[in-house]
């Protein structure tokens, strides 16, 4: 490679996530493109602001960094709520979710999207050509929960039952997700009744932190879980959950936690560059990073 064409300067806006690994994923795949990017988190908490003083502080940091050149913003926790009144557009899918987690300037307009929702269709969509979306049973409804939901509906899933140990919380996004699409049925259910549930599902989302690195178990008993339904699980740390593991064995179709984790990379990643990510590429990097995390 004698040159470098184009330069890219990214930054990701959270609380917490200086050991993130969006930032490796990202330029380890602008440089297979022959990109030069830099992308580097800007931690709230690494700077010392707490709370409401973080909150009032990611617009100004969005607004310094459109100052000096960035290309880009990721957006995540506890920021994809708040800075959307700060930006000049907001996509519809976004504005649907009420959430932004990649803000891109264009044009000289900061413009908003969500990729958490688009991540993981492509993540479901990357491991099964047609998952059978006809009955989808959905296991946590707080904000992963949130982006999954639409997500399966607006792939297609008839009908979609929200179970979380808060039914007032499922309840609630069940409404709203019925109010945003009409011709498909969204119901809440009590978690008492998960067992009886995955009975008739064709699949089972998993959108809880049960499996992940200080939280082990199961979210469900391996018993229920049927070679007939497919299995996703939103939880990458470890990537080989508990829930992964049986529903394997149990002979599912399983999309583990990593392919929504790379899905909205990729869909970030295209919304910068425009240019296509290569999903089996960056999957690839993707794991060798867990695993050097994990070591």
């Amino acid at each position: 490679m004698s040159h470098v064409d184009e330069s890219y300067l990214v930054g990701l806006i959270g609380d917490g996530i200086t050991a993130s690994l969006s930032p490796p994923m990202h330029e380890q795949e602008a440089r297979e493109h022959g990109l030069l990017y830099l992308y580097r988190p800007v931690d709230t908490a690494a700077l010392g602001l707490r709370d409401e003083e973080a909150q009032a502080a990611a617009p100004r940091l969005l607004a310094a960094g459109r100052e000096l050149g960035f290309n880009a913003f990721n957006i995540t926790h506890p920021f994809k709520q708040t800075i959307m009144e700060h930006l000049d557009e907001v996509d519809e899918d976004a504005r649907n979710l009420g959430a932004v987690n990649t803000v891109v300037f264009r044009d000289g307009r900061s413009v908003g999207y969500n990729t958490d929702f688009s991540g993981y269709i492509t993540g479901l969509q990357t491991t099964m050509a047609e998952p059978d979306l006809s009955q989808v049973v959905q296991l946590g409804a707080g904000g992963a929960g949130s982006a999954i939901a639409y997500a399966l509906l607006r792939a297609g899933a008839r009908r979609l039952t929200l179970m979380d140990l808060d039914l007032d919380r499922a309840t609630a996004r069940a409404a709203a997700l019925q109010d945003q699409f009409p011709d498909q049925t969204v119901a809440a259910r009590p978690h008492a009744e998960l067992q009886e549930a995955l009975v008739t599902a064709t699949g089972l989302a998993h959108c809880t932190p049960v499996g992940m690195n200080g939280h082990p178990g199961m979210p469900v008993e391996a018993a229920w879980l049927r070679p007939e339904m497919w299995v996703s699980e939103v939880v990458y740390l470890p990537v080989e959950t508990e829930l992964v593991v049986a529903a394997r064995a149990a002979g599912c179709a399983v999309v583990d936690g990593g392919r929504m984790a790379v899905g909205q990379a990729l869909d970030a990643f295209g919304l910068i560059t425009g240019r296509q990510a290569d999903p089996e590429r960056v999957r690839r990097h993707f794991l060798d990073l867990v695993a050097r995390n994990q070591g």
